[in-house]
């Protein structure tokens, strides 16, 4: 008979190494006590490493970086939304970050969802913030026109710089169609919508 950390061991084994666990893939493993005491022993092993509460990393080692490979708070964002079923676009620096419009690579990250809100804590002072709003407002086809809409709300009108317009049109012309943007059109503001439509 295995015991709980043998359970646990061999489930995270066989899926291979990078990946992010939650302490409920292991439910079935023993009871939720059981469970939390043999992933705390796995980590004092460094089988395993706690990057939040509930959240383990069962780590690659990278020889570029001479270190384990961390996963970046987009990818727990993204798997947090994964395990429950929900749908989440990132805004402010994070999303003008990841359109290419600045360079900041913000500790914090914020994102919009349709799930609950929550802030959870990744290590010391980073953290991913979850804020509600309506599933309308995340009804979009193109998860890049998304982006792009959400990015210049944090903007403003009257604000996004010409260069940055530029970069936009690049990005948005060479993924989209107008017949693409024309879907998602009417779930964005009248000015995005405006901008939008001038690059095609």
């Amino acid at each position: 008979m295995q015991n709980i950390e043998d359970k646990v061991f061999t489930k995270i084994k066989y899926s291979g190494k990078g990946k992010i666990y939650f302490s409920a893939d292991f439910a079935k493993c023993g009871t939720p006590e059981s469970v939390t005491k043999a992933l705390n022993t796995l980590c004092k092993k460094s089988v395993l490493i706690r990057i939040a509460r509930g959240i383990y990393l069962y780590p690659k080692f990278s020889e570029l970086l001479n270190d384990f490979a961390y996963p970046s708070l987009d990818d727990i964002a993204k798997e947090i939304a994964k395990r429950d079923k929900a749908r989440i676009v990132p805004t402010g620096v994070q999303a003008q970050n990841m359109l290419g419009l600045s360079t900041q690579v913000p500790m914090n990250v914020v994102y919009m969802t349709d799930g609950s809100p929550r802030r959870i804590n990744i290590g010391t002072g980073k953290g991913i913030l979850f804020k509600h709003t309506s599933p309308k407002n995340l009804a979009f086809k193109s998860d890049l026109l998304m982006l792009v809409v959400f990015a210049l709300k944090d903007f403003g009108e009257g604000k996004v710089l010409p260069d940055e317009i530029e970069k936009i049109k690049t990005l948005v012309t060479k993924h989209e169609t107008k017949d693409s943007v024309l879907k998602d059109i009417e779930l964005a503001p009248a000015w995005i919508r405006k901008l939008l439509l001038k690059m095609f």
